[in-house]
Parts: C-alpha cells; sequence; structure tokens
C-alpha cells in the first residue's frame, strides 16, 4: 500500500469537517482564518539518511527539507519543533554539540526559532520537525490550469549523486565529492523567492522524491497531464561533466528525489514576469514543459520530440 491509499482509504474522512487539513492533499496544514501554517516530517536513519556518522550535516538536511514544505507555499517559516528518538550513542556530548552549532547556523540562515519539542529512547534513530509559518494566503497543490507552463528552480540531480557518493556506488574525485554530498545535506532552499512565489504560481510542491513523481502529486486530482522536454530540465555543471565523462544519461539523474526545489505551474502570460522576478532574486528558474487535458499520456520527450522512458519517476512511500 502507498502513502496515498493509506491515506484516501483510511484517514481522510476523518479530516472532512476540518477544512484547514486542505483533505489532506497538500503539504500542508492551512487555517486561513488564523493565518496559520504548519507543516510535519518525519526523518528515519536508513531511509531518509544513511546514517549519523556526521550529525553537523544530517541536522541541517532534516531542517531545510521541512521548512521547504513551507517555502514552495510561498510562506518565510517562523517556528519549528524538533523531536527525536536514539539513544546516548547518538546523543553523546560530542554529538549534541555539533547538533546545537548546525541548528544554530539554520536558525540564523533562515530566520526561524526553536520552539519546543520531544526527546524519547529509541534502538532507531529519528527525527520529526514541525514547521510553523503565518500567511494570509498560500499556494496550493491542484490549482493547475490547462496550458500551464511547468517552472523549477535551482538544478536537479546533484542530491541524487550525492547520495550515490556517501553509498560508495559512485566513484569521484575528492572535489567532485565535496560538491555533491554537500548538495545531497544542504539543499539549495529557495528562501529570496518566497514573496514572489504567490504572484506567479498558480500551483506548487517542493521536489522532495522526485521530479515526476512530484509533478503527479501536484495534478493528482485534476484531469490533467503534462509534457516535459528533457533537454529543458536544468541541471549542474558538475553533473553534466560526470555524464559525459561516464557516458551515463540525463534522463535516468533528474527524477531521483532529494533535490528541494520549487516545482510550479503558472500561465503563459506570466512568462516575462517570471524572468524578471528570477533575476532581481538571482534564482535560476527554467520553464521545462506544459500542462495539458488528460485526453493524451503524460510525456517526457527529448529534443528531437521523441517520447522517452524512465525507468524511475521517484521515490514511492510504501507500506
Amino acid at each position: 500500500m502507498h502513502e496515498f491509499e493509506l491515506i484516501n482509504n483510511y484517514l481522510k474522512k476523518l479530516s472532512i469537517k476540518n477544512l484547514a487539513s486542505l483533505k489532506l492533499n497538500d503539504d500542508v496544514f492551512f487555517d486561513k482564518k488564523n493565518k496559520l501554517v504548519i507543516s510535519v516530517d518525519t526523518y528515519i536513519e536508513g531511509s531518509h539518511f544513511i546514517n549519523f556518522k556526521n550529525p553537523y550535516l544530517v541536522i541541517k538536511k532534516i531542517i531545510r527539507s521541512s521548512i521547504s514544505d513551507l517555502v514552495c507555499k510561498g510562506v518565510f517559516p517562523k517556528y519549528y519543533f524538533i523531536s527525536a528518538s536514539g539513544n546516548k550513542k547518538n546523543f553523546n556530548k560530542l554529538n549534541l554539540k555539533k547538533i546545537t552549532k548546525s541548528l544554530n547556523e539554520e536558525q540564523r540562515k533562515y530566520k526561524i526559532l526553536l520552539s519546543g519539542g520531544d526527546t524519547v529512547f529509541s534502538k532507531n534513530l529519528s527525527f520529526t520537525v514541525t514547521s510553523i509559518g503565518f500567511a494570509k494566503n498560500i499556494v496550493f497543490r491542484n490549482k493547475t490550469k490547462v496550458n500551464d507552463d511547468i517552472y523549477v528552480t535551482g538544478n536537479l540531480g546533484d542530491g541524487y549523486i550525492g547520495l550515490l557518493v556517501l553509498k560508495k556506488k559512485i566513484k569521484l574525485n575528492s572535489h567532485l565529492n565535496n560538491y555533491f554530498v554537500n548538495k545531497y545535506f544542504m539543499p539549495d532552499i529557495r528562501y529570496s523567492l518566497i514573496n514572489n512565489l504567490k504572484k506567479i504560481a498558480n500551483a506548487s510542491i517542493d521536489i522532495s522524491d522526485g521530479l515526476l513523481s512530484d509533478l503527479e502529486k501536484l495534478i493528482n486530482k485534476q484531469n490533467l497531464s503534462y509534457k516535459i522536454f528533457l533537454d529543458k530540465v536544468p541541471i549542474s555543471y558538475n553533473l553534466l561533466k560526470i555524464l559525459k565523462i561516464k557516458k551515463l544519461l540525463k534522463k535516468n539523474f533528474i527524477s531521483r528525489g532529494d533535490d528541494y526545489q520549487i516545482l510550479f505551474t503558472a500561465p503563459k502570460f506570466k512568462r516575462i514576469l517570471i524572468k524578471r522576478i528570477a533575476k532581481l532574486t538571482k534564482n535560476k528558474i527554467s520553464r521545462i514543459g506544459y500542462i495539458k487535458k488528460n485526453n493524451t499520456k503524460s510525456s517526457v520527450v527529448n529534443g528531437l520530440n521523441v517520447k522517452i522512458a524512465l525507468k524511475n519517476k521517484g521515490y514511492l512511500h510504501t507500506f
């Protein structure tokens, strides 16, 4: 059973009377009357991060990926709560100093404040982060329109390469190793785009599980499909270099998750405005495709407009 089956078959009916739950079909809780926005994320060792050998970097990853849910809604994160399960091996004095240092740096960078949490003894290490912000409006999922352009911020694929490096499944020089590992642990959260996102986007989501997987979540309750141009999907110079050297295919690296970039759709008449905002805020924003009616299947095409198959659309949460 995957997560949407679990939600739709068992949990959704419990939230019917709670409009702020957004029918459990978004990444956040939004109480419009009280201008309250909340997201909750859980991270488990061995699943969401390989191990806890570098607590300083693991903490950065979980904080950034958590506040990313608010950022992609056009909301400034303000407070966060962090709960942890583990034992004295995980939370010895040295590790606690590294955790505290990392949290302090993230607080300063993103102007957020630790506001509470919980600690529980367990043989298994996990963290749950609750992020809170305040806004009159947000950018929802499932507000996409036919003929909307599809956009992504930043570059895709670097986080996945970082994961492969950590798992020792790809060999690179020390410079590239450091670059990709840092991209995995410290994704580029588009904080400077928050104020403008509601001006341009009809719908948005952050790319955590993978480009195509998250795009399908974006339109999952609508009678829509998509067309993505592979050549338009942005990747870094370092990833391009690796693809050439190791003779790898771009299509196998653009939808593997851990990007935490913003994926959004916008009407065509906002193209000039989006370019202007990208320049003013110094954000890379790429138009990679468009939304169609659901009378044709979703597709990814190459430069010759030929459909290509992707082995992996992204991570699927199953139980």
